[in-house]
């Protein structure tokens, strides 16, 4: 079964942010994600917004939590931490 990871995140510093997404670009490509949504346009109708939303597929739950604690994302996580207030969580799908 598919697991999709949703983030949502306000950057506040835009050079650190960026070295951020170079690695977590990588460590995506290494484990097949599938980029749905990257911080195009949102329509907020309900709660609080972020300024940026990323949602991301991977082939299953374990694929998902292994992209996240593999080496190369921790690396990025050491920039992207930081720069952003940002709430990360993996949903199991379809």
């Amino acid at each position: 079964m598919a697991a999709y990871s949703i983030v949502r995140v306000d950057v506040h510093d835009a050079e650190a942010y960026q070295r951020y997404a170079e690695l977590a670009g990588k460590a995506a490509a290494q484990f097949g994600a599938e980029f749905l949504a990257r911080g195009g346009k949102t329509l907020v109708k309900e709660g609080e917004a972020r300024a940026r939303n990323v949602i991301v597929k991977f082939k299953d739950l374990d694929t998902a939590e292994a992209f996240y604690n593999s080496p190369t994302y921790q690396e990025a996580l050491t920039h992207g931490l930081p720069a952003s207030t940002r709430e990360y969580i993996i949903v199991e799908g379809v």
